[in-house]
């Protein structure tokens, strides 16, 4: 028995209609309903249904996060079934609807922002990076995969020194529902319509940020990888054991790079310790030497500054260094500043003794 219009939202009526779930919704459907209707061509003007009911999905092209089926071919992409199992390439984390839609449709997005073929390098590498930095901590949440083993954790006696706020993408989108005592149209179809609307916000929201990390992986991100791919492999001209990579240009975002270079390369490769690049383009500008982290994300370096340069500026620093033109080295030791490239380098070469 069909639903009445109390129980299902139905929105810029086309050809195609996507269904998903009414009720409290998640971030995974809200991407995945985004990214369908916003990347590919099929469903640019597509119709929605939130709605529970088996009989309106089975009218509807596509469907995500409801239903009881993964079925690529039929376009059915739901995860909830007991015997549901699939993951993304090479990784272990169980997909949600986000990364089954994302898994089966990312490439096409992405071929499309480049204007390459789907099955280009190029292509292939962003799929897998905005799939690892993205999307697979949608498909996590959903799942109840928690990032860290929390067994491990209270086997090791490690707690948190403080809230991180729940600022993660399906806190986001959670906020975005309704309170257990907002108020709640006594009319069922107005109480409907707004949760409704509650969803297409929520779909806009996250759907902006994976639009910007569609945007900065496809221009900024990849365009660097060629600029950290030159500087690594000239890195033996500024030290013998390669631990000194030089941005000349000026800088780019080059852990990601850098990381998968090193680990292409194997453990029998030094590792690079400090990365040196100008301020902004162009004669003139001063110079930064920066420490590599041990992890993209960790505040521990691989090797700091010397403490002894901890702190300091300008000639105070020139004097305890025995260096012209410093500018600075921050307290913690991750980074620091020449007025020129000759004097960040030597910092660079210092800091190795």
């Amino acid at each position: 028995m069909a639903e009445s219009s109390a129980k299902r939202l139905r929105t810029d009526a086309g050809a195609v209609t996507i269904g998903t779930h009414n009720g409290h919704f998640h971030a995974d459907e809200a991407l995945a309903v985004h990214m369908l209707r916003t990347h590919i061509p099929t469903y640019r003007d597509a119709s929605l249904i939130r709605t529970r009911d088996p009989a309106l999905l089975a009218t509807c092209h596509t469907v995500v996060d409801v239903g009881g089926e993964y079925d690529a071919a039929a376009n059915r992409y739901d995860h909830h079934q007991r015997t549901f199992a699939t993951t993304f390439p090479a990784r272990a984390t169980k997909l949600s609807s986000a990364g089954l839609v994302y898994m089966h449709f990312g490439k096409e997005m992405i071929a499309r922002r480049l204007q390459a073929a789907e099955d280009s390098e190029q292509v292939a590498l962003i799929w897998r990076k905005i799939y690892e930095s993205f999307v697979e901590a949608l498909d996590a949440h959903d799942n109840g995969i928690s990032v860290y083993d929390p067994a491990a954790l209270a086997a090791a006696g490690i707690e948190k020194k403080f809230s991180n706020g729940g600022f993660t993408l399906g806190a986001m989108v959670g906020r975005l529902n309704a309170n257990w005592n907002d108020a709640v149209p006594e009319d069922p179809a107005a109480a409907q319509a707004a949760e409704d609307a509650r969803f297409v916000l929520a779909s806009q929201r996250i759907g902006e940020e994976f639009d910007r990390d569609l945007e900065y992986y496809t221009s900024a991100w990849l365009p660097a990888r060629e600029v950290v791919v030159g500087a690594f492999s000239e890195r033996a001209e500024f030290d013998a054991q390669g631990r000194i990579m030089v941005l000349k240009g000026q800088s780019v975002p080059w852990k990601d790079h850098l990381y998968t270079l090193e680990e292409e390369q194997g453990d029998d490769v030094k590792k690079v310790l400090y990365v040196l690049y100008p301020e902004k383009p162009g004669p003139g500008a001063k110079w930064r030497i920066q420490c590599v982290p041990e992890t993209k994300d960790s505040f521990q370096s691989r090797k700091p500054l010397p403490e002894a340069w901890r702190g300091f500026r300008d000639e105070k620093l020139d004097e305890i260094a025995s260096i012209d033109g410093c500018v600075f080295v921050h307290a913690a030791g991750f980074i620091g500043g020449n007025k020129t490239f000759e004097g960040a380098l030597a910092m660079a070469q210092k800091a190795l003794e």
